[in-house]
Protein backbone atom coordinates (compact mmCIF):
# COMPACT_ATOMS: atom_id res chain seq x y z
CA UNK A 1 0.00 0.00 0.00
CA UNK A 2 1.00 3.60 -0.53
CA UNK A 3 1.19 5.78 2.54
CA UNK A 4 -0.46 9.24 2.57
CA UNK A 5 2.95 10.90 2.20
CA UNK A 6 3.61 8.75 -0.88
CA UNK A 7 0.29 9.75 -2.43
CA UNK A 8 1.39 13.35 -2.12
CA UNK A 9 4.95 12.74 -3.36
CA UNK A 10 3.96 10.72 -6.43
CA UNK A 11 0.80 12.67 -7.31
CA UNK A 12 1.88 13.35 -10.89
CA UNK A 13 2.55 9.66 -11.51
CA UNK A 14 -0.77 8.70 -9.94
CA UNK A 15 -2.56 11.10 -12.26
CA UNK A 16 -1.21 9.20 -15.28
CA UNK A 17 -3.64 6.38 -16.17
CA UNK A 18 -0.72 4.37 -17.56
CA UNK A 19 0.97 4.34 -14.14
CA UNK A 20 -1.58 5.12 -11.42
CA UNK A 21 -1.50 3.43 -8.02
CA UNK A 22 -0.80 0.00 -9.49
CA UNK A 23 2.26 1.21 -11.41
CA UNK A 24 3.55 3.20 -8.45
CA UNK A 25 3.27 0.13 -6.24
CA UNK A 26 5.32 -1.81 -8.81
CA UNK A 27 7.98 0.88 -8.60
CA UNK A 28 7.90 0.75 -4.80
CA UNK A 29 8.40 -3.01 -4.80
CA UNK A 30 11.18 -2.99 -7.40
CA UNK A 31 14.85 -3.58 -6.63
CA UNK A 32 17.33 -2.00 -9.07
CA UNK A 33 21.13 -2.24 -9.08
CA UNK A 34 22.94 0.69 -10.72
CA UNK A 35 26.48 -0.23 -11.75
CA UNK A 36 28.51 2.97 -11.87
CA UNK A 37 27.76 6.29 -10.18
CA UNK A 38 29.49 8.48 -12.74
CA UNK A 39 28.20 10.44 -15.71
CA UNK A 40 25.42 8.01 -16.61
CA UNK A 41 24.79 6.83 -13.08
CA UNK A 42 24.05 10.30 -11.71
CA UNK A 43 20.93 11.04 -13.80
CA UNK A 44 19.78 7.42 -13.55
CA UNK A 45 20.01 7.54 -9.75
CA UNK A 46 18.38 10.94 -9.49
CA UNK A 47 15.34 9.99 -11.55
CA UNK A 48 14.88 6.50 -10.14
CA UNK A 49 15.04 7.99 -6.65
CA UNK A 50 12.52 10.67 -7.53
CA UNK A 51 10.27 8.07 -9.21
CA UNK A 52 10.07 6.00 -6.03
CA UNK A 53 11.91 2.80 -6.95
CA UNK A 54 11.74 0.97 -3.62
CA UNK A 55 15.29 -0.33 -3.31
CA UNK A 56 18.29 1.02 -5.20
CA UNK A 57 21.78 -0.44 -5.05
CA UNK A 58 24.73 1.76 -6.03
CA UNK A 59 28.09 0.14 -6.77
CA UNK A 60 31.19 2.13 -7.73
CA UNK A 61 34.80 1.79 -6.51
CA UNK A 62 35.82 5.28 -7.59
CA UNK A 63 36.29 8.52 -5.72
CA UNK A 64 35.09 11.93 -6.88
CA UNK A 65 37.58 13.89 -8.97
CA UNK A 66 37.41 17.56 -9.88
CA UNK A 67 37.16 16.64 -13.58
CA UNK A 68 33.99 14.61 -12.84
CA UNK A 69 32.01 17.71 -11.88
CA UNK A 70 31.60 18.82 -15.50
CA UNK A 71 28.99 16.07 -15.97
CA UNK A 72 28.45 14.12 -12.73
CA UNK A 73 25.74 16.30 -11.25
CA UNK A 74 25.28 14.49 -7.93
CA UNK A 75 28.57 15.79 -6.53
CA UNK A 76 30.04 19.08 -5.32
CA UNK A 77 33.52 20.56 -5.20
CA UNK A 78 33.74 19.98 -1.45
CA UNK A 79 33.24 16.24 -2.00
CA UNK A 80 36.29 15.72 -4.23
CA UNK A 81 38.28 12.71 -3.06
CA UNK A 82 35.34 11.01 -1.35
CA UNK A 83 33.80 7.68 -2.50
CA UNK A 84 31.11 8.12 -5.14
CA UNK A 85 28.84 5.31 -3.96
CA UNK A 86 28.71 6.63 -0.40
CA UNK A 87 28.26 10.28 -1.34
CA UNK A 88 25.63 9.44 -3.96
CA UNK A 89 23.51 7.52 -1.48
CA UNK A 90 23.82 10.24 1.16
CA UNK A 91 22.55 12.80 -1.36
CA UNK A 92 19.77 10.58 -2.68
CA UNK A 93 18.41 9.92 0.81
CA UNK A 94 17.80 13.66 1.13
CA UNK A 95 15.86 13.67 -2.12
CA UNK A 96 13.61 10.76 -1.20
CA UNK A 97 13.69 9.31 2.33
CA UNK A 98 10.81 6.97 1.42
CA UNK A 99 13.05 4.41 -0.28
CA UNK A 100 15.94 2.12 0.68
CA UNK A 101 19.51 2.33 -0.60
CA UNK A 102 22.43 -0.05 -0.58
CA UNK A 103 25.89 1.43 -1.09
CA UNK A 104 28.82 -0.66 -2.35
CA UNK A 105 32.04 1.36 -2.51
CA UNK A 106 33.96 -1.32 -4.38
CA UNK A 107 34.14 -2.80 -7.86
CA UNK A 108 31.69 -5.25 -9.35
CA UNK A 109 33.84 -8.25 -10.23
CA UNK A 110 33.73 -11.99 -10.59
CA UNK A 111 33.91 -12.55 -6.85
CA UNK A 112 30.68 -10.69 -6.10
CA UNK A 113 28.71 -10.17 -9.35
CA UNK A 114 26.49 -13.25 -9.10
CA UNK A 115 25.51 -12.76 -5.47
CA UNK A 116 24.94 -9.00 -5.83
CA UNK A 117 22.89 -9.15 -9.03
CA UNK A 118 20.87 -12.01 -7.56
CA UNK A 119 19.49 -9.57 -4.95
CA UNK A 120 17.94 -7.27 -7.57
CA UNK A 121 15.24 -7.46 -10.22
CA UNK A 122 17.21 -5.67 -12.90
CA UNK A 123 20.52 -3.91 -13.50
CA UNK A 124 21.34 -0.55 -15.06
CA UNK A 125 24.72 -0.60 -16.77
CA UNK A 126 26.27 2.85 -16.24
CA UNK A 127 29.89 1.76 -16.42
CA UNK A 128 32.56 2.73 -18.94
CA UNK A 129 34.48 -0.48 -18.29
CA UNK A 130 34.11 -3.16 -20.96
CA UNK A 131 35.16 -5.97 -18.63
CA UNK A 132 32.39 -5.05 -16.19
CA UNK A 133 29.89 -4.58 -19.02
CA UNK A 134 30.44 -8.10 -20.37
CA UNK A 135 30.35 -9.41 -16.80
CA UNK A 136 26.96 -7.77 -16.20
CA UNK A 137 25.69 -9.25 -19.45
CA UNK A 138 26.81 -12.78 -18.70
CA UNK A 139 25.47 -12.85 -15.14
CA UNK A 140 22.14 -11.29 -16.14
CA UNK A 141 21.69 -13.78 -18.96
CA UNK A 142 22.51 -16.71 -16.67
CA UNK A 143 20.12 -15.37 -14.01
CA UNK A 144 17.45 -14.43 -16.59
CA UNK A 145 17.38 -10.77 -15.58
CA UNK A 146 17.08 -7.70 -17.80
CA UNK A 147 19.57 -4.88 -17.83
CA UNK A 148 19.54 -1.42 -19.36
CA UNK A 149 22.63 -0.61 -21.37
CA UNK A 150 23.96 2.90 -21.91
CA UNK A 151 27.21 4.16 -23.41
CA UNK A 152 28.65 7.55 -24.34
CA UNK A 153 31.48 8.83 -26.55
CA UNK A 154 32.24 12.50 -27.25
CA UNK A 155 28.82 13.76 -28.50
CA UNK A 156 27.19 10.36 -29.14
CA UNK A 157 25.36 7.87 -26.97
CA UNK A 158 23.56 4.54 -27.11
CA UNK A 159 20.70 3.00 -25.12
CA UNK A 160 19.11 -0.45 -25.22
CA UNK A 161 17.09 -2.75 -22.96
CA UNK A 162 18.87 -6.10 -23.02
CA UNK A 163 17.82 -9.63 -22.09
CA UNK A 164 14.31 -8.38 -21.35
CA UNK A 165 11.37 -10.73 -21.36
CA UNK A 166 9.32 -10.28 -24.53
CA UNK A 167 5.65 -10.82 -25.17
CA UNK A 168 4.73 -14.44 -25.83
CA UNK A 169 4.41 -15.40 -29.47
CA UNK A 170 1.03 -16.23 -31.00
CA UNK A 171 2.35 -19.60 -32.12
CA UNK A 172 3.78 -20.60 -28.72
CA UNK A 173 2.09 -18.39 -26.09
CA UNK A 174 3.61 -20.41 -23.24
CA UNK A 175 7.15 -19.84 -24.49
CA UNK A 176 9.33 -17.40 -22.52
CA UNK A 177 11.20 -15.27 -25.01
CA UNK A 178 13.91 -12.76 -24.24
CA UNK A 179 15.40 -9.93 -26.23
CA UNK A 180 18.97 -9.55 -27.44
CA UNK A 181 21.97 -9.40 -25.12
CA UNK A 182 25.09 -7.27 -25.14
CA UNK A 183 26.94 -10.10 -26.86
CA UNK A 184 24.30 -9.98 -29.60
CA UNK A 185 25.23 -6.33 -30.19
CA UNK A 186 28.97 -6.73 -29.70
CA UNK A 187 30.07 -10.39 -29.89
CA UNK A 188 33.80 -9.68 -29.67
CA UNK A 189 35.55 -8.09 -26.72
CA UNK A 190 37.34 -4.97 -28.07
CA UNK A 191 41.11 -4.63 -28.14
CA UNK A 192 41.83 -2.85 -24.86
CA UNK A 193 44.71 -0.87 -26.35
CA UNK A 194 42.31 0.68 -28.86
CA UNK A 195 39.49 1.59 -26.47
CA UNK A 196 39.07 5.39 -26.21
CA UNK A 197 38.50 6.98 -22.83
CA UNK A 198 37.18 10.32 -21.63
CA UNK A 199 40.65 11.53 -20.71
CA UNK A 200 41.79 11.09 -24.31
CA UNK A 201 38.70 12.04 -26.28
CA UNK A 202 36.58 14.15 -23.95
CA UNK A 203 32.82 14.06 -23.59
CA UNK A 204 30.10 16.69 -23.87
CA UNK A 205 28.95 17.41 -20.32
CA UNK A 206 25.22 17.13 -21.02
CA UNK A 207 25.52 13.88 -23.02
CA UNK A 208 25.47 11.47 -20.04
CA UNK A 209 22.52 13.47 -18.69
CA UNK A 210 20.56 12.79 -21.86
CA UNK A 211 21.52 9.12 -22.18
CA UNK A 212 21.16 8.45 -18.45
CA UNK A 213 17.68 9.98 -18.49
CA UNK A 214 16.73 7.68 -21.37
CA UNK A 215 18.02 4.74 -19.32
CA UNK A 216 15.93 5.78 -16.31
CA UNK A 217 12.90 6.09 -18.58
CA UNK A 218 13.37 2.52 -19.84
CA UNK A 219 13.72 1.27 -16.25
CA UNK A 220 10.41 2.88 -15.25
CA UNK A 221 8.66 1.51 -18.34
CA UNK A 222 10.09 -1.94 -17.78
CA UNK A 223 8.98 -2.04 -14.14
CA UNK A 224 5.49 -0.67 -14.74
CA UNK A 225 4.92 -2.54 -18.00
CA UNK A 226 3.97 0.53 -20.03
CA UNK A 227 4.97 1.85 -23.43
CA UNK A 228 7.32 0.51 -26.06
CA UNK A 229 10.63 -0.76 -24.70
CA UNK A 230 13.94 -0.54 -26.53
CA UNK A 231 14.11 -4.30 -26.09
CA UNK A 232 14.90 -5.25 -29.68
CA UNK A 233 16.33 -1.92 -30.78
CA UNK A 234 19.50 0.04 -30.19
CA UNK A 235 18.86 3.78 -29.92
CA UNK A 236 21.77 5.95 -31.13
CA UNK A 237 21.83 9.65 -30.30
CA UNK A 238 24.13 12.30 -31.77
CA UNK A 239 23.81 15.59 -29.90
CA UNK A 240 26.12 17.47 -32.25
CA UNK A 241 23.92 16.68 -35.25
CA UNK A 242 20.82 16.39 -33.05
CA UNK A 243 19.97 13.13 -34.79
CA UNK A 244 18.36 9.92 -33.52
CA UNK A 245 18.52 6.50 -35.11
CA UNK A 246 17.22 3.07 -34.16
CA UNK A 247 18.81 -0.18 -35.26
CA UNK A 248 16.84 -3.42 -35.09
CA UNK A 249 18.65 -6.11 -33.09
CA UNK A 250 17.77 -9.80 -32.79
CA UNK A 251 18.80 -12.27 -30.12
CA UNK A 252 21.42 -14.72 -31.28
CA UNK A 253 20.37 -18.36 -31.09
CA UNK A 254 23.28 -19.22 -28.80
CA UNK A 255 22.86 -16.25 -26.42
CA UNK A 256 22.77 -18.44 -23.30
CA UNK A 257 25.78 -20.46 -24.43
CA UNK A 258 27.68 -17.28 -25.31
CA UNK A 259 27.06 -15.90 -21.81
CA UNK A 260 28.10 -19.17 -20.18
CA UNK A 261 31.23 -19.35 -22.34
CA UNK A 262 31.99 -15.73 -21.52
CA UNK A 263 31.72 -16.44 -17.81
CA UNK A 264 33.95 -19.50 -18.05
CA UNK A 265 36.53 -17.64 -20.14
CA UNK A 266 36.46 -14.86 -17.56
CA UNK A 267 37.16 -17.43 -14.88
CA UNK A 268 40.22 -18.63 -16.79
CA UNK A 269 41.42 -15.05 -17.26
CA UNK A 270 40.87 -14.40 -13.56
CA UNK A 271 43.19 -17.25 -12.69
CA UNK A 272 45.87 -15.76 -14.92
CA UNK A 273 45.21 -12.33 -13.42
CA UNK A 274 46.14 -13.62 -10.00
CA UNK A 275 49.69 -14.02 -11.31
CA UNK A 276 49.92 -10.39 -12.36
CA UNK A 277 52.44 -8.27 -10.54
CA UNK A 278 51.05 -5.21 -8.82
CA UNK A 279 52.40 -2.72 -6.34
CA UNK A 280 50.62 -0.38 -3.94
CA UNK A 281 51.45 3.30 -3.67
CA UNK A 282 52.87 2.77 -0.18
CA UNK A 283 55.09 -0.09 -1.33
CA UNK A 284 56.34 1.97 -4.28
CA UNK A 285 57.12 4.92 -2.00
CA UNK A 286 59.13 2.70 0.32
CA UNK A 287 61.17 1.23 -2.53
CA UNK A 288 61.82 4.65 -4.06
CA UNK A 289 62.90 5.95 -0.64
CA UNK A 290 65.57 3.22 -0.64
CA UNK A 291 66.84 4.59 -3.98
CA UNK A 292 65.86 1.45 -5.88
CA UNK A 293 66.34 1.89 -9.61
CA UNK A 294 62.72 1.76 -10.79
CA UNK A 295 61.55 2.97 -14.20
CA UNK A 296 58.25 4.87 -13.80
CA UNK A 297 56.05 4.68 -16.89
CA UNK A 298 53.12 7.11 -17.09
CA UNK A 299 50.61 6.02 -19.76
CA UNK A 300 48.12 8.88 -19.39
CA UNK A 301 47.63 11.81 -21.77
CA UNK A 302 49.79 14.96 -21.68
CA UNK A 303 47.11 17.20 -20.04
CA UNK A 304 46.75 14.65 -17.23
CA UNK A 305 50.52 14.45 -16.80
CA UNK A 306 50.74 18.23 -16.60
CA UNK A 307 48.30 18.28 -13.66
CA UNK A 308 50.30 15.79 -11.60
CA UNK A 309 52.90 13.07 -12.07
CA UNK A 310 55.51 11.10 -10.21
CA UNK A 311 59.02 12.53 -10.18
CA UNK A 312 61.19 11.25 -13.03
CA UNK A 313 58.27 9.43 -14.66
CA UNK A 314 58.48 8.91 -18.41
CA UNK A 315 55.30 9.78 -20.30
CA UNK A 316 54.27 7.38 -23.08
CA UNK A 317 50.48 7.59 -23.63
CA UNK A 318 48.58 4.37 -24.26
CA UNK A 319 47.93 5.10 -27.91
CA UNK A 320 51.66 5.32 -28.78
CA UNK A 321 52.97 2.51 -26.57
CA UNK A 322 53.27 0.09 -29.49
CA UNK A 323 55.63 2.44 -31.33
CA UNK A 324 57.75 3.23 -28.29
CA UNK A 325 58.45 -0.18 -26.81
CA UNK A 326 62.21 0.32 -27.17
CA UNK A 327 62.04 3.16 -24.66
CA UNK A 328 60.88 0.76 -21.94
CA UNK A 329 63.75 -1.10 -20.21
CA UNK A 330 63.60 -4.83 -19.57
CA UNK A 331 66.59 -5.04 -17.22
CA UNK A 332 65.10 -3.32 -14.14
CA UNK A 333 61.67 -2.99 -12.47
CA UNK A 334 59.10 -0.97 -14.39
CA UNK A 335 56.07 0.45 -12.60
CA UNK A 336 53.27 1.42 -14.98
CA UNK A 337 50.62 3.86 -13.80
CA UNK A 338 47.67 5.92 -15.01
CA UNK A 339 44.81 7.71 -13.24
CA UNK A 340 43.15 4.78 -11.47
CA UNK A 341 45.16 1.76 -12.59
CA UNK A 342 42.87 0.55 -15.38
CA UNK A 343 44.66 1.78 -18.49
CA UNK A 344 48.02 0.85 -17.00
CA UNK A 345 46.86 -2.73 -16.43
CA UNK A 346 45.89 -2.95 -20.10
CA UNK A 347 49.37 -1.74 -21.00
CA UNK A 348 51.01 -4.29 -18.70
CA UNK A 349 48.93 -7.12 -20.20
CA UNK A 350 49.71 -5.93 -23.73
CA UNK A 351 53.46 -5.64 -23.20
CA UNK A 352 53.63 -9.02 -21.48
CA UNK A 353 51.67 -10.76 -24.22
CA UNK A 354 53.15 -9.07 -27.28
CA UNK A 355 56.75 -8.37 -26.19
CA UNK A 356 57.37 -10.87 -23.38
CA UNK A 357 58.15 -8.32 -20.68
CA UNK A 358 58.61 -9.94 -17.27
CA UNK A 359 59.61 -6.92 -15.18
CA UNK A 360 56.35 -4.93 -15.15
CA UNK A 361 54.22 -3.93 -12.17
CA UNK A 362 50.92 -2.08 -12.24
CA UNK A 363 50.41 0.66 -9.64
CA UNK A 364 47.18 -0.26 -7.85
CA UNK A 365 44.74 2.65 -7.92
CA UNK A 366 47.03 4.70 -10.14
CA UNK A 367 48.29 8.14 -9.28
CA UNK A 368 44.99 8.74 -7.51
CA UNK A 369 46.06 6.25 -4.82
CA UNK A 370 49.51 7.86 -4.65
CA UNK A 371 47.92 11.23 -3.93
CA UNK A 372 45.63 9.69 -1.33
CA UNK A 373 48.14 7.47 0.49
CA UNK A 374 51.56 9.01 -0.07
CA UNK A 375 51.38 12.63 -1.20
CA UNK A 376 48.11 14.25 0.01
CA UNK A 377 49.27 17.68 -1.14
CA UNK A 378 49.42 16.49 -4.76
CA UNK A 379 46.86 18.12 -7.04
CA UNK A 380 44.24 15.61 -8.16
CA UNK A 381 41.65 15.57 -10.92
Amino acid sequence: MLRPAEYARYEKHLNLPEIGVEGQLKLKEARVLVVGAGGLGCPVLLYLTAAGVGTIGVIDPDTIAISNLQRQVLYTTEQVGKPKATIAVNSLKKINPEISFNSYAYALDRSNARSLIDEYDLVVDCTDNFTVRYLVNDVCVMQEKPFIYGAIHRFEGQVAVLNARLAASDVQPEEVRRGPTYRCLFPEFPNQMEIPNCAETGVMGVLPGVIGTYQANEVIKLITGIGHLLSEELLMVDLLAMSFQKIRVRRRLDAEAAAQNGWEEGQRVAVKTEARKTITATELAERLAQDEDIFLLDVRERPEYNICHLDNAVLIPVNIIANNVKRIPNDRPVVVYCHHGIRSQYVVDYLQKEFNFTNLMNLQGGINSWARDVQPEMEVY
